[in-house]
């Protein structure tokens, strides 16, 4: 099967973007995320919502821990993912970072999940706001992520139940790019998130 060209672009842009990130030392990678969850706190949408689907940070990405815990204590019904062998994602309940296990699907990568409950793969379409992770955004709000397609089937599930809550990258500032390729199936987000502030896109 031939590679379109916008998905070999993406491939090329991936590696180039995951290059950039593995350089970062751990000190800047943690004050990113201090400074992610101070900006994401001053969201409205943020304030405003009683169930937001998030998800545990992994490797050199902006820190997500600081998030999870100020809106657990603020009351905020939080959802994470749990990778399911298909790559699809069902979610669970955020009860603190002392109740994450290792996922049993997630390969070479690290990745920890909610011990909990399973809610099903529809529990995403509860959510008043969806923080999704990715390598960058674009000045259209057109998201790119690492390619699994785990969250292009959480945002098509959305769509589908007539779903729309807020949608919020959380990148760094240098991941907000003028344009990237995008594909019919690519959902675009209404904002991105930096540790440096919001860019808001047409929603």
């Amino acid at each position: 099967m031939s590679v379109t060209e916008p998905a070999r672009l993406k491939r090329e842009l991936r590696r180039d973007l995951l290059a950039v990130r593995a350089a970062l030392a751990g000190d800047e990678v943690a004050g990113a995320g201090e400074a992610l969850a101070e900006r994401a706190l001053e969201l409205p949408e943020l304030a405003e919502a009683d169930t937001v689907a998030a998800y545990v940070s992994v490797g050199r990405e902006p820190g997500t821990g600081a998030l999870l815990r100020a809106l657990r204590e603020r009351g905020v019904r939080v959802l994470l993912p749990v990778l399911l062998a298909d790559d699809d994602l069902d979610w669970a309940e955020f009860e603190g970072h002392g109740r994450l296990v290792e996922s049993e699907h997630a390969g070479r990568v690290r990745l920890l999940e909610p011990a909990g409950r399973r809610l099903g793969p529809e529990a995403v379409t509860w959510a008043d706001v969806v923080l999704l992770p990715g390598l960058a955004v674009d000045a259209r709000g057109v998201r790119m992520g690492r390619g699994g397609g785990s969250y292009d089937r959480a945002l098509a599930r959305l769509a589908d139940a007539g779903a729309d809550p807020a949608l919020v990258a959380l990148v760094y500032g240098h991941e907000v790019v003028d344009v990237l390729p995008d594909e019919p199936h690519d959902r675009r987000v209404h904002a991105a998130l930096t540790p440096e502030g919001v860019h808001r896109f047409t929603r």
